[in-house]
């Protein structure tokens, strides 16, 4: 009889240090839950039966409201179809469950509260609200699981991912079912509900890359880019210093197509000037101003290999005959610019031709 005794006491401490392990394990940090043996409260936030309680839930019909829920959420077709449907749904499921288990602590109740707000809310289109409830008859456990979940709830494609609504909704209501049984003390129970939704989210992350939007096509980008030199650059001016706005802005977005392409393999950069100067000075101007545009790209992170040449006054695309210097120079605008040639792969992997860019 003695040898029973220690045996009794032993499997009891061992149960007790057992329970205290996995409460530790669940992070409860609500101090009412964390009191045990006779010390521990009894009042509202401990779960006692007070007078509040009573006249909240006292005469309730369980099981009528869980039946009438369930017949509306039904009439609902497809506008049930998302976060709030699933979520109402979810509750129902969680007092179904409770019921069939005799659970007497009111989360029933509190379940099928929050199922009938949700599905009034449906109907009539008002006071939908994403935030979750504070349950008397749960405690929050596993912050951490909790944080994953918000953080999924807060992804760009989650207002138009049913599935990931579906599961991250029913996931709430699980860590909020897994709180109850916390609050009830039984550890072991709350374990198991959080290892389910910890099963579940790597299925929301599916969900959500799923719904993402699939990446816009590469750039198209044409043989050959002009940049006119009066657009592009101040006149008689070929540093990057003498850069307008408009030729800046141009290159910036062709630095960003670049990046976007993989098969880029060469390109040449070909200054050009009008006749209007000495040929040293016109070869020298439009090699500075190649040179320019090629260390303008080389800045911006573009690493293809390029080629800078100055071509002075050759290859005119406009012949002007104006004897005012003004409009001969007008005309003559044409002529200043600077050409870029894009070398690609071919696609079967062999000689080289030429790239299309916009």
């Amino acid at each position: 009889m003695k040898y029973s005794l220690i045996t009794v006491a032993c499997a009891a401490l061992l149960a007790g240090c057992s329970a205290s392990a996995t409460r530790d394990q669940l992070q409860v940090q609500n101090p009412s839950v964390l009191q045990t043996g006779f010390g521990a409260t009894q009042d509202n936030a401990a779960g006692a039966a007070t007078s509040q309680w009573l006249d909240t839930y006292r005469g309730a019909d369980n099981h009528q409201l869980a039946d009438t829920v369930q017949k509306r959420l039904q009439a609902l077709g497809a506008r049930k179809d998302n976060y709030f449907g699933a979520k109402a749904q979810c509750w129902v499921d969680a007092a179904q469950q409770e019921r069939g288990q005799f659970n007497h602590w009111g989360f029933i109740e509190e379940a099928l509260r929050e199922a009938d707000r949700l599905t009034t809310s449906l109907e009539t289109g008002n006071g939908l609200v994403a935030d979750n409830p504070e349950l008397r008859t749960a405690t929050v456990v596993r912050p951490d699981v909790w944080q994953k979940i918000l953080a999924a709830k807060a992804a760009p494609q989650f207002p138009t991912c049913i599935e990931a609504q579906r599961l991250t909704a029913c996931s709430e209501v699980e860590m909020m079912h897994a709180g109850h049984e916390a609050w009830t003390r039984d550890f072991t129970g709350s374990a198991q509900r959080v290892d389910r939704v910890t099963q579940t989210l790597p299925g929301i992350d599916v969900a959500l890359d799923a719904c993402k939007p699939p990446p816009p096509p590469p750039p198209k980008i044409e043989p050959k880019m002009t940049l006119q030199g009066d657009t592009t650059f101040r006149f008689d001016r070929g540093d990057v210093a003498g850069m307008l706005p408009d030729g800046r802005a141009r290159l910036d977005r062709l630095i960003e197509d670049l990046k976007r392409v993989d098969d880029v393999t060469t390109i040449g950069i070909e200054g050009y000037t009008d006749r209007i100067g000495s040929d040293a000075y016109n070869r020298q101007l439009s090699k500075q101003r190649a040179d320019s545009v090629r260390h303008y790209l080389q800045q911006g992170g573009v690493g293809v290999p390029m080629t800078a040449r100055g071509h002075g006054k050759a290859d005119p695309v406009v012949q002007c005959d104006e004897r005012d210097r003004q409009q001969l120079i007008e005309c003559l605008a044409p002529n200043r610019r600077v050409e870029m040639n894009f070398m690609r792969t071919s696609p079967a992997g062999g000689d080289h031709e030429p790239l299309t860019e916009r």
